[in-house]
């Protein structure tokens, strides 16, 4: 061999780096890696446990869910339904009772103007039932009951009729010996009923 040829030889033995590895180095990788096989069977594992082998039974799963939920949204419907239901009975009843409140105060004043024609009527001299002015008369108080009809206003009976204090209202009591006791004899002042309320008590005299 050359002398060149040795002084390239002994240059690649000085440019090869040292891989010579212990035996402790050797077994620590070996063991690193049985490590890293056994960790991933164990996720394997792991991930096949979550997923189940059976697809039928994942479907009913799902549907089972889907059912609890779909439950649970119509009660959740239900209950708002009946919710509204109620508030809307609740408002209807709040509207009627209040149009009512107005409307009974509007026909307590239009009472006396129907008390004032009867009395009126009353005044009236024999023979003048006739003219003008009394058929006048008799035509806008006809019209005014009319009315009062339509908005559910009728009058209270009374005369002849047993005392009772939820229709009426009694001003004095007299003796009469030819009716019964607690019957009345005479009407101050009609009563009027609003639908089934009482609009205004009738003033009557009681016979004792």
């Amino acid at each position: 061999m050359s002398d060149d040829e040795q002084i390239k030889d002994t240059e690649n033995i000085e440019d090869t780096p040292e891989t010579t590895e212990t035996p402790e180095e050797a077994n620590a990788k070996a063991a690193a890696a049985a490590a890293e096989e056994v960790l991933k069977e164990e996720a394997s594992e792991k991930k096949s446990d979550e997923v189940s082998e059976d697809p039928k039974e994942d479907l009913e799963k799902e549907i089972e869910k889907r059912d609890e939920t779909i439950g649970l949204l119509h009660e959740q419907l239900q209950r708002q339904m009946a919710e509204f239901d109620n508030f809307r009975k609740r408002t209807q009843k709040e509207k009627s009772e209040m149009f009512d409140m107005g409307a009974t105060d509007i026909l307590k004043k239009l009472l006396p103007i129907v008390d004032n024609f009867e009395r009126g009527f009353n005044t009236i001299p024999e023979g003048e039932e006739k003219t003008q002015f009394a058929i006048g008369m008799d035509m806008v108080y006809k019209q005014m009951v009319k009315m009062l009809e339509d908005c559910k206003v009728t009058p209270i009976e009374a005369l002849g009729k047993e005392f009772d204090p939820v229709f009426h209202n009694a001003v004095s009591h007299v003796e009469k010996d030819d009716v019964g006791e607690n019957i009345i004899v005479e009407e101050y002042e009609k009563g009027y009923m609003y639908g089934d309320t009482v609009l205004r008590h009738s003033m009557v005299i009681v016979a004792n």
